[in-house]
């Protein structure tokens, strides 16, 4: 295959991708709506942990939730075909660009996802990691640039230290947002709806103490990832670019705003035993700047990073 071929089944690849992920994303809202009329059978009370039975869920909606993961598997397989072909057309490492950071990072975040399913049995996820990753493949049209060589400041190792830390770290802070922001959904249900009035697919996720423990868990794995690639990676990189490890570019800036918002989320944890509805507030700010420094300051803020588009 010549090169031109390669860029051609990339971008097909990316757009079956897409399409699958949104099947997926179907999928998971339908299991939701068959167990909307259905008494929660266990109450979690920890990742893996369980009361006695009381009841199944519909075998529809059991089907739908397979059917999820399997697109959500199957999306991601496309997703890397998509990706290596991207990296054969270029002739480097496939995430030089916006469009080619997006593609890799929704393909790293489903397989941290997949890979979490089978651990800690967080398909409640699901519709909001596929429905995330089907909104970034997208919209990652809009920023497409040909497959092609890299800018002269890319030139170096740094480039995949750098980056696949941020997309690691990223990917982890997705499930923390999801799961504190369906935390947010489920304490208020606990907190507002009477127990014989408890029905429908919400009453079968797991507790919001165990949501809140399963977005702890994986805000402390990504934090030292991040720590790691934006402000020590990140620098040094920028030294070998520029001749300066810190020159407050925007990206830099807001690089170390999320830095100091998930810092100041795991700090008040540990020392202030914040749980709850604070810390889950703070852990979607900290997820908002992540995406704004993706999104909003590559495309609205000029800069030294403005190659990234």
């Amino acid at each position: 295959m010549s090169l031109a071929d390669y860029a051609n089944f990339s971008n097909y690849a990316v757009a079956s991708a897409t399409v699958v992920l949104a099947l997926s994303w179907l999928a998971y809202l339908a299991e939701w709506g068959f167990a909307r009329q259905v008494v929660p059978s266990k109450e979690l009370v920890g990742a893996g942990a369980a009361a006695p039975v009381q009841g199944e869920l519909p075998e529809r909606s059991q089907v739908a939730g397979g059917i999820g993961t399997s697109l959500a598997s199957l999306a991601m397989v496309v997703l890397l075909a998509a990706v290596v072909a991207r990296g054969l057309a270029a002739e480097r490492v496939p995430w030089g660009n916006m469009y080619e950071f997006s593609c890799m990072a929704i393909l790293v975040a489903l397989v941290a996802y997949l890979v979490l399913v089978r651990a800690w049995d967080i398909s409640w996820l699901g519709p909001i990691v596929t429905g995330f990753g089907t909104i970034v493949l997208g919209l990652s049209m809009l920023v497409y640039v040909p497959a092609g060589p890299l800018v002269p400041a890319l030139h170096s190792y740094w480039l995949y230290i750098h980056v696949v830390g941020a997309m690691v770290a990223g990917s982890a802070f997705l499930v923390g947002a999801a799961s504190s922001a369906l935390y947010l959904v489920k304490a208020r249900a606990e907190r507002l709806t009477p127990v014989g009035e408890r029905v429908g697919y919400i009453w079968r996720l797991p507790s919001s103490a165990a949501m809140d423990q399963i977005s702890f868990r994986v805000h402390a794995f990504a934090f030292p990832i991040w720590t790691f690639a934006a402000l020590i990676a990140g620098p040094i990189w920028a030294q070998y670019a520029w001749g300066r490890y810190w020159g407050w570019d925007p990206k830099e800036v807001w690089a170390f705003v999320t830095w100091v918002v998930y810092a100041g989320y795991l700090h008040a944890r540990v020392t202030a035993g914040w749980k709850g509805k604070a810390a889950a507030i703070i852990a979607i700010i900290g997820f908002a700047t992540f995406i704004f420094n993706f999104v909003g300051v590559n495309i609205y803020v000029p800069g030294l990073h403005s190659y990234a588009k």
